[in-house]
């Protein structure tokens, strides 16, 4: 029988970063058997295309600030894009 897994957490621009920074200095260490150098790369390709989504979803919403007449920004409602 299958172990059942726990469904992840989303997990926020900043802990995907720092997790990312993590995998990398096991990786530039050397010192790991490829099996885990090839899981950690894995999940630090996750983490990398986690990390360009949220900036790209983090730009989008800038740019849809606008600015009024009078001098003041107004916030356009963000839209989430559906995955691919």
């Amino acid at each position: 029988m299958a172990k059942s897994e726990k469904p992840e957490q989303p997990i926020d621009f900043e802990q995907a970063l720092a997790e990312l920074e993590a995998i990398v200095k096991q990786l530039e260490q050397g010192n790991l058997s490829l099996e885990k150098s090839l899981e950690l790369f894995g999940r630090g390709v996750e983490l990398a295309k986690l990390c360009k989504k949220r900036l790209s979803e983090a730009e989008l919403r800038v740019s849809q600030l606008v600015k009024e007449q009078e001098g003041l920004f107004r916030e356009v409602p963000f839209e989430e894009e559906p995955e691919d």
